[in-house]
């Protein structure tokens, strides 16, 4: 086993160990979810498979919405984990901007760094709140939250604010055009896309269902 290898194994632990009691739509099955996105993704582009595997596997340690949204919880668990690991300063910073960067926070928002293993990392988060899985998990959390399945009379917000985003707590259905059906214009690498597109039909037929069901037509 290479040093590399083991870092990943330990780091592995680390995440299982930290995300035992977490929210269902943010546990050790997310981030795993998230890893297995993220290689396969990663065949097709030319990026840092340990940069990539490591972001995958810590972009979640603590997520602001589960820490009153300080975001710099997160970056500090997983800098502090890969110091004790001896990860080149260069690797955990790389890292850290990946943790940093890798959400959606409304429609206003300018990323501030780019690199080809934050596109990889970030399409495997996003391909994980699409599709059937993206559905589960998106009622999994407003059930967590104890918001509304939906209400005809509160509309979607486009476009918030980082600020409004947030704070935001509308019904569940929203949340699907405020996010999950916004995604696969803004995947970042080929193969990501490619598989966003699928999961973009399959959560438009549930919708369509949804409201079939709600006004008695089907």
């Amino acid at each position: 086993m290479t040093q590399n290898e083991l870092i990943i194994d330990n780091t592995i632990a680390f995440v299982k160990e930290t995300l035992a009691n977490a929210e269902g739509g943010h546990d050790w099955f997310h981030i795993e979810r998230v890893l297995n996105n993220a290689k396969l993704i990663a065949k097709t582009e030319n990026a840092d498979n340990f940069i990539v595997q490591l972001g995958a596997l810590l972009h979640d340690i603590a997520d602001s919405k589960f820490h009153n949204g300080d975001e710099t919880i997160g970056p500090k668990f997983a800098s502090e984990f890969l110091k004790s690991q001896n990860v080149s300063s260069e690797v955990i910073e790389h890292v850290v901007k990946i943790i940093q960067n890798i959400s959606f926070k409304g429609g206003n928002i300018e990323q501030q760094f780019h690199s080809a293993e934050l596109d990889i990392v970030q399409d495997a988060d996003r391909l994980d709140a699409l599709g059937a899985i993206g559905i589960a998990r998106t009622f999994n959390y407003g059930g967590f939250k104890g918001r509304a399945l939906y209400d005809p009379e509160i509309e979607p917000k486009l476009n918030m604010t980082k600020e409004e985003y947030k704070a935001s707590n509308a019904p569940t259905i929203n949340h699907f055009y405020e996010k999950l059906l916004l995604l696969k214009d803004r995947m970042n690498t080929k193969t990501g896309a490619e598989i966003a597109q699928k999961r973009h039909e399959f959560m438009e037929l549930f919708l369509n269902q949804f409201y079939a069901e709600w006004n008695g037509e089907a």
